[in-house]
């Protein structure tokens, strides 16, 4: 009996369990909206510290402590949005960030406004993403049915029509001379066969 198959350090490195592309697509985009939220905080923070300091004159913001992150969203909150982030497919996780990004450097938002904020940007991903599966199936449905179409659209016809073909009696001639149209029929085009050209 080997006194190494006791010890640990023979077998095979543990692998951490493989998280699927929506997991990581959630904890990414959740650790965005953290990030956006404190960020939110410390801009409202040192917004207020620059109204104080106008308004007494005095900067007193090196006797303040802030707590490290004072506004946390609900857990129903949390949850809705985590179900929201699970329709999201991976190739839409950066596009999304960075639209939200912009929203958050354009409005500045105060840290309560950041969820309603990312709550927005994910429903229009959710909503472009629908529409793009629509547009993608009506297509696949319309190409399966054009190519059977397609079949018989290429038969060529044989007869071709002349409408400009100079040997056409219309109507229009027969009032010019004063006569009386006998049929109708001259005012259609001419019908001919591939054989006449």
């Amino acid at each position: 009996m080997a006194l190494a198959s006791w010890f640990g350090w023979n077998d095979p490195p543990m692998r951490i369990s493989q998280r699927s592309p929506t997991e990581m697509v959630i904890e990414t985009l959740m650790m965005e909206l953290g990030w956006q939220i404190k960020e939110a905080e410390k801009q409202q923070r040192e917004r207020e510290n620059e109204y104080r300091k106008i308004k007494t004159g005095v900067d007193y913001g090196w006797l303040v402590s802030y707590p490290k992150h004072s506004y946390d969203i609900s857990p129903g909150e949390r949850l809705q949005l985590e179900d929201m982030c699970s329709k999201i497919h991976p190739s839409y996780c950066g596009p999304v960030i960075i639209r939200f990004r912009q929203l958050v450097a354009e409005y500045e938002p105060e840290a309560s406004e950041v969820s309603r904020l990312f709550r927005s940007v994910l429903h229009d991903a959710v909503e472009k993403i629908k529409e793009e599966e629509d547009a993608k199936r009506l297509a696949k449905q319309w190409n399966t049915k054009h190519k059977t179409s397609l079949s018989l659209t290429t038969f060529k016809s044989r007869t071709r029509i002349s409408p400009f073909s100079s040997g056409i009696k219309t109507i229009s001639e027969d009032v010019e001379r004063g006569t009386d149209p006998a049929r109708r029929a001259w005012s259609m085009p001419e019908f001919r066969s591939t054989k006449d050209y």
